[in-house]
């Protein structure tokens, strides 16, 4: 690798002076090799053709004249009745009359693609409707109005897609939050809101966003993924759905424990599958992401406070009412701060089976961060006395993962089974063994158990889920 930077070694000199070639000396010492893998170089952007540009360029100045004129001429009020197509044909033509007046001639595809985007403008999100529309597209990222990526199989691209300027992107921030109730400006910079498809929306503007606005879109995904397509997709195995719906059907208590974006919301929409359609359910979240099947359903959104700081209803206080609300089971979509406490004495006093998921990268570092959160809600208790809490209440955490490679997967199994002196006792039950990389960095890697027995054999056994001993062996990779 460094080879490359060496001095060429006399070259001047050997110009002017012609040599023989020098006999090879066989005790000499070969280049040594760099240790250090090379990095993959940046993909340059191609940058566009000036024709293109200067195409581009003169569309967007069109479209902007165009919204302008279509504000002028539409009734807005009129709007909220009119049929989709009707509002399609008025756009399209005080737009071609628009298009007349100021002399300018378009082909069709260029008129189609302007009408499509006048559309989004007036009834959508603008640019960012294409986006939402796409089915590939996970996530939605706008670093300022001219550069937006979008997620699309665990990787980050750049589009092509951009806002005017500035304020084209603060208008259609505004759009979004005021339908929810929100608003964001100086003195407020940042909002978290919904989309009207129940996408997770945040942005932040300047002065605190310094190089122009951020917008982060998480995407609703409107079909619910199941056990068997995530089976199907190599998040875990047969044996460990098997294991899972044990857990889940005899009312174990389980924390989904991920980074961002290691699907735990999924992966608990998944396990929520497996609970009894007779029992009642109530699910407590930020913002309603989960997508329960089951018949009995309660669900709660938390709310922050208004312009005037007051009507902020925490997760804590939906949790608290939850309780007497005669639940079965309590979904948690996030436990982050000090609701903590109210859902491990849920989980505790006759609510079996409760669920939740946390921010954390390891089973160990889930039960610290548990601790971390119940010191932070400001109760002052023994560290002994916490860990009694929390070994009684949890039974298993669940690790999922997204790996370098933009797979996500569930990498680990965990029961805690109880204490030992002042330390919570756990055992791994599976894990995603990972032996290596190909050579487009895709991880190579197997799901394994690891050869020790459930802790909860002998309750599975009584509930009617007798499990092979079989799905604890460990898996060798063919």
């Amino acid at each position: 690798m460094f080879s490359k930077y060496k001095k060429p070694g006399g070259a001047d000199k050997a110009a002017a002076k012609p040599q023989l070639a020098p006999v090879p000396d066989a005790t000499a010492e070969e280049p040594r090799k760099s240790l250090m893998k090379a990095m993959p170089a940046k993909a340059a952007e191609a940058a566009p053709m000036d024709k293109e540009k200067k195409r581009k360029e003169r569309i967007g100045e069109i479209k902007l004249e165009l919204h302008k004129a279509l504000l002028d001429s539409l009734n807005l009020a009129a709007l909220e009745n009119a049929t989709e197509a009707d509002l399609r044909n008025e756009i399209n033509a005080i737009a071609a009359e628009t298009l007349d007046d100021m002399g300018i001639v378009l082909n069709r595809e260029e008129r189609t693609q302007l009408s499509q985007a006048l559309f989004f403008e007036v009834t959508g999100l603008g640019p960012l409707e294409v986006l939402l529309q796409d089915d590939t597209v996970n996530d939605i990222l706008v670093n300022g109005p001219q550069q937006i990526f979008v997620e699309r199989a665990g990787k980050l691209e750049l589009t092509d897609i951009t806002f005017k300027d500035e304020k084209h992107l603060l208008r259609i921030i505004d759009k979004i939050v005021s339908a929810v109730g929100r608003r964001v400006d100086e003195s407020n910079p940042y909002v978290d809101a919904r989309l009207a498809d129940g996408s997770r929306f945040n942005a932040m503007v300047p002065p605190i966003a310094v190089d122009g606005s951020l917008v982060s879109i998480r995407k609703f995904k409107k079909d619910k993924l199941g056990i068997d397509d995530l089976v199907k997709f190599g998040a875990f195995t047969e044996e460990m759905a098997a294991y899972l719906q044990a857990a889940v059907a005899t009312r174990l208590n389980v924390i989904v424990s991920g980074g961002t974006g290691s699907g735990k919301t999924t992966t608990l929409n998944a396990l929520s599958s497996f609970i009894d359609d007779a029992e009642r359910i109530l699910t407590i979240e930020d913002t309603a992401e989960l997508q329960l099947q089951q018949t009995h359903v309660g669900r709660m959104e938390s709310r922050p406070p208004n312009v005037e700081g007051k009507g902020g209803v925490s997760q804590r206080d939906c949790l608290k009412n939850a309780l007497r609300m005669r639940p079965d089971r309590i979904i948690v979509g996030e436990t982050r701060g000090e609701e903590v406490i109210d859902m491990l004495q849920a989980m505790n006093t006759g609510h079996d089976g409760s669920m939740t998921t946390i921010h954390a990268n390891s089973a160990r570092d889930g039960v610290s961060r548990l601790e971390n959160m119940i010191a932070m809600a400001g109760i002052e208790m023994p560290i002994k006395a916490v860990r009694s809490q929390i070994s009684s209440a949890v039974n298993l955490i669940v690790q999922a993962s997204r790996l370098q490679d933009g797979s996500r997967r569930m990498t680990s199994i965990t029961e805690i089974t109880g204490m030992e002196g002042d330390v919570i006792s756990m055992q791994e039950v599976f894990r995603y063994q990972r032996v290596g990389l190909t050579p487009d960095n895709k991880i190579i890697g197997h799901f394994t158990a690891t050869g020790v027995r459930s802790n909860y054999s002998e309750r599975f056994k009584l509930w009617g889920y007798d499990l092979p001993p079989a799905i604890f062996e460990p898996m060798v990779a063919e």
